[in-house]
């Protein structure tokens, strides 16, 4: 699980996940109906991309969105890595 609060971060996060899998912008976008350029967008600009391109890609990428408050996020162990 990582810690994530902004949209750079998770786009960098993204971009992770998808390297780690081994796939490409094209794969994944493929599979869920997503341009490649889309795909790129999300991982570079996600301020720029819609709720809808973003949840698309999670779900190529087989993630889920989990939402806490700080407080609750602080009181978490979490990892934090560079991507």
């Amino acid at each position: 699980m990582y810690t994530v609060s902004t949209a750079d971060q998770l786009g960098k996060v993204l971009r992770g996940y998808r390297r780690q899998q081994k796939k490409t912008q094209t794969d994944v976008g493929d599979s869920v109906g997503l341009l490649q350029k889309t795909v790129s967008l999300i991982e570079r600009e996600t301020e720029r991309s819609s709720i809808e391109s973003l949840f698309k890609l999670m779900s190529a990428l087989n993630l889920t969105m989990e939402i806490r408050s700080k407080d609750e996020a602080s009181d978490i162990e979490s990892s934090t890595v560079e991507w």
